[in-house]
């Protein structure tokens, strides 16, 4: 072995034990193992950040951003209203959120797919009053199955896109990994919804939703716009969409006065108020659903178009808005906020929002970009609650959401433009549009799966122009003997899920990728079904709540242990083996 080879090997071992380890942060072990590759020698310092520039990093970044987009304008909520509903068994909920789940996995990031679907999970739940353990790590497996349908549906999938073109001269298109992914995101997901979440270990109490930490309950005001279905029917015909949406209709105000009791035999009228009582989440979901409008939000006015933010904040004792109301402060005026709902310790009151003299310990509802609310707040003298932060989904931008991203794929899937451009047009109009601020914009990027991917491509190279590689592919030909390549393929896939389901799916695509390359050169065989392996094993992380940032998400509100995702986990990366290896072969021939 040469000295590059013996630094390398070193240095990434090192780097293994630390990512396993856990205590120190990954993008800070993958940042520090490349300067010290540079200061070893080993990488060139003038390609040391050459990774940060690299189209994968880049393009996972874009998707990243387009991701939040979808959800902000509602695309996602579009499709999951449609096919959602908390009626139905649990079997069929959680098939049905399943199949749901890894579609949109297929073209939007998984992690965003997993939030936006979980707080419908809880919300089902919640009304059906069971448990969400059951369902919960299904939709988890789903939308990570359904990344492997598209390249830009899971990172590993763009890492070996990446590969692939600096071995072969040209990358995998978007399309060129759904035979393969669909074959194993249709035989995991039936294996989740109909044995799978039978395996799950049953719940303590503290999981089962609805026992405990109840948020806040705020009154809210909202117009009823020209196009809304509730024109001309009476209050009380909305009664069973706020049931749906778990929030109380108050009643009505009209020329600046709330109607006597609950006016649920009152007819409504365009312009009307409709008083709302629930959380922060409900309201504003109910909102969009029976096509209602927030303060501050009309054609002519100040938030129209605006990326917004509702933010609960506590009012104590000596905050500017004591004994005041918000039409004293001039609140939208003053700083382009609008106080949406007060909610004072659960009990409810009869004035007007806008017109109520705030206390001491009221909690407020304030609607705004996020720059300005953080401003008012501390010009109010509140105190905001950086837990309990809800975007504000723009529903009226949805199908220009959805149409600007269909364009922007069939551009690429036709040649018109490479995929990273296509995208970053796509952020470029989603901005232009205020579908998702400024701001936004370098929120929704998760800056330290950007570092440890941009960190870890150069010792990769390196590695790979070392000799490493090579090495370790000889190795594993070496080991398995007179072995067919299938079955060689096969313990690389095994190889490659075990190391994913303790390290970052990029990592483990980074080092699995090039030896793939190396093993397929040394068997004499075509590459494809090699990268293809690493691309669907390095996705399958189901066996700890580590290996995969869904797995991590789900594990609080599940209310699962460590040892609860192998019973679901083993079998299902043993199927996608058994599945996959077939597939593979059939559709990318050795």
């Amino acid at each position: 072995m040469t000295y590059d080879q013996i630094f390398l090997f070193s240095l990434l071992g090192v780097v293994f034990i630390f990512l396993l380890w856990g205590r120190v942060r990954y993008d800070l072990v993958a940042f520090a193992a490349l300067i010290i590759a540079v200061i070893g020698g080993v990488v060139p310092a003038e390609y040391a950040f050459a990774g940060f520039g690299h189209e994968a990093v880049i393009i996972i970044a874009l998707v990243l951003i387009v991701s939040r987009a979808m959800v902000n304008a509602g695309a996602v909520e579009l499709v999951a209203r449609l096919v959602l509903s908390t009626d139905r068994s649990l079997p069929t909920h959680i098939g049905i959120m399943s199949v749901v789940g890894a579609a949109l996995s297929a073209i939007i990031n998984n992690v965003a797919a997993l939030v936006m679907l979980m707080s419908l999970d809880l919300e089902a739940a919640k009304k059906a009053k069971r448990a969400v353990s059951a369902s919960l790590m299904p939709l988890s497996f789903a939308t990570i199955l359904g990344g492997m349908i598209t390249l830009i549906g899971t990172p590993p999938n763009i890492v070996v896109a990446q590969f692939r073109e600096r071995a072969l001269g040209e990358p995998y298109s978007m399309f060129d990994f759904s035979p393969v992914g669909l074959v194993c995101a249709l035989a995991g997901i039936t294996f989740v919804t109909t044995i799978g979440w039978r395996l799950i270990p049953k719940p303590d109490a503290a999981a089962t939703i609805g026992e405990s930490g109840e948020p806040a309950l705020f009154v809210v005001e909202a117009r009823v716009k020209e196009d809304s279905e509730a024109i001309g029917k009476p209050l009380g015909a909305l009664y069973p969409l706020a049931d749906k949406h778990d929030v109380s209709v108050l009643g009505l105000v009209r020329r600046g006065k709330r109607l006597p009791g609950f006016a649920a035999g009152e007819e409504v009228r365009k312009s009307d108020l409709i008083v709302i009582e629930g959380d922060p989440q409900s309201v504003e979901a109910f909102i969009g659903a029976a096509k209602l409008r927030t303060p501050g939000s009309g054609k002519s006015e100040s938030l129209t178009g605006k990326s917004l933010k509702l933010v609960e904040a506590i009012v104590p004792d000596n905050a500017r808005m004591v004994g005041r109301t918000a039409l004293d402060l001039r609140l939208l005026y003053r700083r382009g906020v609008a106080l949406l709902g007060v909610s004072r310790q659960g009990r409810r009151f009869r004035e007007r929002v806008r017109n109520l003299p705030i206390k001491p310990g009221d909690m407020v509802l304030l609607l705004g970009p996020e720059s300005r609310v953080a401003d008012a707040a501390e010009w109010l003298g509140v105190l905001p609650l950086a837990e309990k932060s809800h975007n504000v989904i723009q529903r009226g931008k949805a199908f220009l959401t959805i149409g600007v991203f269909a364009a922007a794929v069939a551009a690429a899937v036709i040649g018109l433009v490479p995929l990273s451009i296509a995208l970053a047009a796509t952020v470029i109009i989603y901005t232009l549009f205020n579908v998702i601020g400024a701001r936004e914009v370098y929120e929704a990027v998760e800056w330290p799966v950007i570092v440890l991917l941009g960190s870890l491509i150069p010792l990769g190279l390196a590695l790979e122009e070392s000799g490493g590689t090579r090495l370790i592919a000889e190795g594993l030909v070496a080991q398995a003997g007179t072995l067919p390549p299938w079955a060689i393929l096969a313990i690389l896939m095994v190889v490659t899920m075990t190391l994913s389901d303790f390290l970052n799916n990029v990592a483990t695509s980074l080092i699995a990728a090039p030896v793939g390359l190396s093993v397929a050169r040394a068997l004499d065989v075509s590459p494809d079904p090699f990268l293809m392996g690493v691309a669907v094993a390095a996705s399958c992380a189901f066996l700890t709540p580590i290996g995969h940032k869904n797995n991590t998400i789900i594990m609080g509100p599940g209310g699962y242990r460590f040892g609860d995702y192998w019973r679901m986990g083993l079998p299902l990366e043993i199927i996608i083996i058994v599945v996959g290896v077939p597939a593979i072969l059939f559709f990318w021939p050795l």
